[in-house]
């Protein structure tokens, strides 16, 4: 009997520890498969479903392009015009102040921001201020000279569209893009998810099992912003500082959802956006050529308007995370454990969602620079 109870504690302790998993793969019209795996949450032993919203991390930037391309369509931002114009101050690199930094740069990363000072901006910091340390830029590189995978520009971003509706970041993403593609997501939990996605939320863990984010209990977050001290919302003025809704990677999505995503771009915006808005955004405006940016070890080689094109067939590029031979469109996810994927495959119409937390540190595919996780449940099950 003892034995019994011992084997069945390793058994519950197991499952306990282990990570969650959902995959969904699609075509135009559909689901075609649907897998999940694990714990949601530990604490209740919740498993984790296919509806269950988390924080995509990265893949949050893709889902702000979308949300650009609707108000470059309804005229209220130029991907091509000078970002002062809506900003009331004049954004520009010290060491090249006569170079506009345009949306187009800032989604393509090619505005000659850095990670140079911290791009996670709380409330109560003016943008403008945060921009004004000169560690915030590439001296060395004028806007559009240089690749640099940046998340302080999804900051400065969020602000240029603040600027443009006169609305705070996650009410515009809610009402422009969430709200039209029927998704029960949000930034940083604020406007845009239902209580009910609230209950669901994936609680991010480490590969040694501490908890990182979103641990939440049932309930929201008593602040949805990030804020250095006090949370008061009442006084913020939009167009301060857009960062505070984590545009870089604070969206919490289900893969359900994500795919909804997928599929609208494969069915060519889908009366979402135009198939304009859509080829701008796939296109590549920036692939490696040995010198004209930083591929974080072949990681980056190919870039759009927020989305990633691979494999990348250039020296130094690992950015094969199929291995099959096609051409994949996407971006991927990073962040307190977890990997994510969102990839369409448009010649055959086809693509895939993904996540996994409790991802360790470090984890390496075997054909590229994703992680090993990454590789597995990029393709379907065998």
């Amino acid at each position: 009997m003892k034995m019994r109870v011992a084997l069945l504690a390793l058994m519950l302790g197991g499952c306990a520890m282990r990570p969650a998993e959902v995959r969904v793969s699609f075509d135009t019209e559909r689901e075609t498969s649907v897998t999940a795996r694990g714990l949601a949450d530990r604490a209740t032993r919740r498993r984790v479903t296919a509806n269950d919203p988390v924080r995509v991390a990265s893949i949050s930037k893709l889902v702000v392009a979308l949300g650009v391309m609707r108000l470059v369509e309804a005229g209220k931002l130029d991907l091509d015009r000078d970002v002062s114009d809506w900003l009331g101050w004049r954004l520009r690199n010290p060491a090249h102040p006569q170079a506009p930094i345009t949306v187009r740069l800032l989604l393509s990363h090619r505005s000659s921001l850095t990670d140079g000072i911290d791009y996670i901006v709380p409330l109560g910091v003016r943008m403008q201020d945060a921009l004004a340390d000169p560690k915030a830029w590439d001296a060395a590189h004028a806007p559009g000279d240089y690749f640099r995978y940046t998340n302080l520009n999804f900051g400065v971003i969020a602000t240029v569209m603040e600027r443009a509706t006169g609305d705070r970041f996650d009410r515009v993403m809610a009402r422009e893009v969430l709200a039209p593609l029927k998704l029960d997501a949000c930034y940083n939990w604020g406007a845009g998810c239902s209580d009910a996605a609230v209950a669901r939320a994936v609680v991010l863990y480490r590969a040694n099992g501490n908890v990182a984010r979103d641990d939440l209990h049932g309930r929201r977050p008593d602040c949805p912003v990030v804020a250095a001290q006090g949370c008061d919302l009442a006084v913020y003025r939009a167009g301060d500082n857009g960062a505070i809704f984590s545009p870089q990677g604070g969206l919490r999505i289900s893969m359900r959802d994500l795919a909804r995503i997928g599929r609208m771009l494969l069915r060519n915006g889908d009366g979402f956006l135009t198939p304009a808005s859509v080829t701008a955004i796939e296109a590549a405006e920036w692939t490696f050529d040995d010198s004209n940016g930083d591929t974080s070890q072949g990681f980056y080689c190919r870039y759009g308007l927020a989305t990633q094109t691979i494999p990348t067939a250039v020296a130094g590029c690992e950015d094969d995370l199929f291995g099959d031979g096609r051409t994949w469109v996407g971006h991927a996810g990073d962040a307190y454990g977890l990997r994510s994927g969102l990839w369409i495959d448009r010649a055959s119409g086809r693509g895939v969602a993904f996540f996994a937390t409790a991802v360790p540190d470090g984890s390496k595919g075997r054909r590229s620079r994703f992680s090993a996780e990454e590789e597995r449940l990029a393709l379907p099950a065998r």
